[in-house]
């Protein structure tokens, strides 16, 4: 096995239209590894592609042009090895709510083809703390634990790979927290996990690599480290001695907001400007600095400017 769990190159897909709709290039030439061992974020705003590249390494959707292959094995030449080695969880909730957690997970093995003696049902039950809801019928599960059964669901037959499709979307923040201490767990015993998500500060905490696409195209492929030091704003939020009449506008400042009476936010760029001539040009102003916070760049930050269009972005 290579050092890539997933290698992806000049991945391409064309929607024919319909009517007087002309074709939709929903990937261009896409080209991107996943490094065996790692989580692995793909961004994206809705819409860039996320869906459709998944949807092609899960074999749903068939692709126009270019090679995805998945822990060594082509998609097109070696379909069943390459869908043996990947567990997909969609973001829509999938299963026959006629059946138990159990027999979820017994039916989904069976479809594998694993056989029964071999079968790890409930210890993925217990993986994902659903052993006490075994014999609950899967339609009375609460939204959290239908989210945890489709992980179990899809790690079934063992895959190396775990593709997780916006897990966390509309779910509570302990139910997020709950689940990515799952992902992370599993990703600690050595499974590779691909991960989308519209929470950018989890993928920040919980990824090592980041890829991010818009409008069909891969614009970064950097490790999360790089990624967030491509932000170059800084911003400084600062208490003075008295009300502010306004906010304080400098051709050093990129913002300048009046937060309270006696706060004000100020946006700078770090690499025309430092926090102390920030500083000193609001005390030049007539104001006494009583207390300084700073904050730096996040992904969030980084995600909008790479993807804000371009007649915004000049």
């Amino acid at each position: 096995m290579a050092d890539n769990a997933i290698e992806i190159r000049d991945l391409r897909k064309v929607y024919a239209g319909s009517g007087d709709a002309p074709p939709k290039e929903a990937l261009k030439g896409v080209t991107f590894d996943v490094p065996e061992g790692q989580v692995f974020g793909l961004l994206g705003p809705n819409g860039a592609g996320k869906s459709t590249l998944i949807n092609i390494m899960a074999g749903m959707v068939n692709k126009t042009g270019g090679t995805v292959k998945i822990w060594g094995h082509d998609i097109d030449t070696d379909h069943r090895n390459a869908k043996l080695n990947i567990g997909i969880v969609p973001q829509e909730i999938v299963f026959d709510p006629f059946f138990t957690p159990f027999e979820v997970l017994e039916n989904q093995g069976g479809m594998y083809g694993v056989a029964k003696a071999l079968r790890r049902s409930e210890e993925l039950l217990k993986a994902v703390r659903l052993e006490d809801k075994r014999n609950a019928y899967a339609r009375t599960l609460s939204g959290g634990m239908k989210r945890r059964l489709l992980i179990a669901k899809a790690m079934v037959h063992s895959p190396p790979i775990l593709v997780l499709d916006e897990p966390t979307a509309g779910v509570d923040v302990e139910l997020r927290r709950q689940l990515w201490e799952l992902v992370s767990e599993l990703n600690s015993e050595g499974v590779t996990v691909v991960l989308t998500t519209h929470y950018l500060e989890e993928a920040e905490q919980l990824c090592e690599r980041i890829a991010i696409i818009n409008n069909g195209e891969l614009i970064a492929n950097r490790t999360t480290r790089e990624l967030v030091a491509m932000g170059r704003e800084k911003i400084v939020r600062v208490s003075v001695d008295k009300d502010l009449g306004g906010p304080i506008m400098e051709e050093a400042f990129t913002k300048a907001e009046v937060i309270e009476d006696r706060i004000l936010e100020v946006t700078y760029n770090r690499d025309s400007a430092s926090a102390g001539q920030v500083l000193s040009l609001i005390q030049q102003h007539g104001y006494v600095i009583e207390d300084v916070t700073t904050r730096e760049a996040d992904l969030e930050d980084v995600f909008v400017q790479l993807t804000a269009p371009a007649e915004a972005a000049t």
